[in-house]
């Protein structure tokens, strides 16, 4: 892949997906309470939270512990992908201001990523869903054999796009992803989700996408450098 490692901004920018690029936490959230409520169980809004960012094997083993233990965690795991990918593939909606970063960022030449804590069936159908050649890059939990909040996803990203995480930056939504990508050693954009994210020398914190463009991105890579 051809790489921009232009000396005034960042090598590549990856996204993390769920919360972050689709507005699919309404449908996690519908997909955790409609299986739930089948075991006696009322989902609520700290169970989301509690499970805000996967990865999947987590929220399974939860759903098992919340519902008496009545299925194995794998069978909740396994249940959850299959609802929520239902869900996905009927449509879901880009967050505000994602695709307009993502193309603007395409436009100038920097290399864009998906990187996501979802089984592949889910982060294909919804790139799928998109309608749009967004992201010929994306890496999904089934490529790494440890997910968010391990670093894996982001430095397998990295090493496929052939630059340097280190001179990267990512966008996430979750303690979890920002976990992560903390760990990866990128620069990060936290755009938080039901969670808050605190400021650091390589960490910055956002309402919304809408907020950011290629040109605030580049005084925010000269103000990450002046930084470190």
């Amino acid at each position: 892949m051809e790489t921009s490692k232009s000396p005034d901004f960042f090598q590549a920018v990856f996204f993390d997906m769920d919360g972050l690029l689709v507005d699919s936490e309404p449908l996690w959230l519908e997909s955790e309470t409609q299986i739930t409520a089948a075991y006696g169980y009322i989902w609520s809004h700290e169970d989301q939270v509690a499970c805000l960012g996967g990865p999947l094997t987590r929220v399974g083993q939860y759903m098992h512990e919340k519902c008496g233990r009545a299925e194995s965690p794998g069978f909740f795991t396994d249940l959850l992908i299959d609802t929520q990918c239902h869900k996905m593939r009927q449509g879901v909606a880009l967050m505000p201001g994602a695709q307009e970063l993502v193309q603007d960022l395409q436009s100038k030449g920097i290399i864009t990523g998906l990187v996501s804590a979802s089984p592949r069936t889910i982060v294909d159908a919804v790139i799928e869903n998109l309608g749009i050649d967004i992201f010929p890059l994306s890496i999904s939990s089934d490529d790494v054999v440890h997910t968010k909040p391990h670093p894996d996803a982001y430095l397998l990203a990295a090493k496929r796009a052939g630059v340097e995480i280190s001179q990267s930056l990512i966008f996430e939504d979750s303690l979890t992803g920002a976990s992560a990508a903390k760990a990866s050693g990128a620069w990060l954009i936290a755009v938080p989700h039901l969670v808050v994210v605190h400021e650091g020398p390589r960490i910055r914190s956002i309402k919304s996408l809408e907020q950011v463009n290629y040109k605030k991105l580049e005084e925010l890579f000269k103000d990450f450098s002046v930084a470190i």
